[in-house]
């Protein structure tokens, strides 16, 4: 969703959320399910999301802002570029800590493993943009 972080930290649970056409899994109806706080990078107390549920197929999930993955608290444009800075340096970047950035990478290899193979690991960074685009979350432990 194309939400402004920033501009939810401020308004909180009185953010206009836009209204889904429809469940993500099963395209069914959707109701709102109350909200949840979820930590992000770069703020000290939790973000209100959206929480929706599906009584077709019955799931629940949060509404979350554009440019974060499932269940991180970072955001695609930070994991990228420790990643790249990484490849340049053989160091962590900082910010993020260090084992994070080590979870990232190790998710990151074994994912490419994976979906591409040994002879094509050492592109990482074009195969984490290669794994979102296929709508694949390139530094998620699960397969």
């Amino acid at each position: 969703m194309d939400v402004s972080v920033k501009e939810l930290f401020k308004l909180g649970r009185n953010y206009p959320w836009k209204r889904l056409s429809g469940c993500p899994r099963c395209q069914g109806r959707i109701w709102g399910h109350g909200f949840v706080t979820a930590w992000f990078d770069g703020f000290q107390d939790p973000l209100w999301l959206k929480r929706c549920r599906c009584p077709d197929c019955g799931g629940v999930f949060r509404l979350r802002p554009r440019g974060y993955f499932k269940r991180f608290q970072a955001s695609m444009v930070t994991i990228r570029d420790c990643l790249a800075y990484w490849m340049e340096t053989h160091r962590w970047k900082a910010g993020p800590s260090p084992p994070r950035q080590r979870h990232w990478f190790k998710a990151l290899r074994k994912q490419l493993l994976i979906h591409w193979g040994l002879n094509r690991i050492k592109d990482l960074l074009n195969g984490f943009d290669w794994l979102w685009s296929q709508g694949i979350i390139p530094v998620s432990r699960s397969i």
